[in-house]
């Protein structure tokens, strides 16, 4: 299996680029909470697996909600009293971002309380598990590498391509807007030079009528 090499630069470029770490929060308690919200971007048909690591028991007085919903306001997971780790994964319908949320629900007032939460999204190609592929297809572990490498770089070419259509798009909108508004300039100009014009011509006449001219 053979990489272009300008593919390999462009992951390994990406890859330097995405060396972030899991994210570490507290969630204060509250019996109204506000959600804790993180937001994401993702592919059409894009594996996504959102892991959450957390502190505190059942039954502790306090209730972890996890909800996964996406811009348009579709809900694609929710998952209640979460406490230790949970692992959550789904298919991106569209191409789109969705936000992450989590909520902690104090059982009892007066009291402060807060869940460390650890959370890591994956999506794509970093989602998948390389070491299932790589025993079930039996993969050397350059192989496996490349494989990756391969998904990443398509991914990378994928995005890319997204955001140049939609930079046509909105170039077009945009060209499309300057033309109305031209028009519409064009005619409220005449609309007045015609209105002028006859208010002109009233006036004369007027005047005629009244013999004032």
């Amino acid at each position: 299996m053979q990489v272009p090499l300008w593919r390999f630069f462009l992951a390994f470029s990406a890859l330097l680029a995405s060396v972030v770490t899991a994210l570490r929060f507290d969630i204060p308690a509250s019996t109204k909470p506000e959600p804790f919200c993180v937001r994401d971007f993702v592919n059409e048909g894009q594996l996504v697996v959102i892991d959450i690591s957390t502190d505190g028991s059942a039954g502790d007085g306090q209730t972890l909600n996890l909800y996964v919903r996406d811009s348009i306001g579709n809900e694609y997971r929710r998952k209640r009293d979460l406490v230790g780790n949970a692992r959550v994964a789904f298919t991106a319908p569209s191409t789109t971002s969705f936000d992450v949320c989590l909520e902690n629900v104090a059982t009892y007032s007066g009291r402060s309380m807060s869940r460390s939460v650890e959370l890591d999204i994956e999506s794509g190609s970093e989602a998948r598990d390389w070491n299932k592929i790589s025993a079930s297809e039996k993969l050397k572990p350059i192989e496996v590498e490349l494989r990756r490498i391969e998904e990443l770089a398509d991914e990378i070419v994928d995005e890319l391509t997204y955001l140049k259509n939609r930079e046509e798009r909105l170039r077009d909108t945009n060209e499309s807007t300057n033309r109305r508004v031209r028009n519409f300039s064009i005619l409220v100009i005449i609309v007045l030079i015609a209105l002028g014009l006859w208010q002109v011509n009233y006036l004369k006449n007027y005047f005629k009528a009244k013999h004032i001219i």
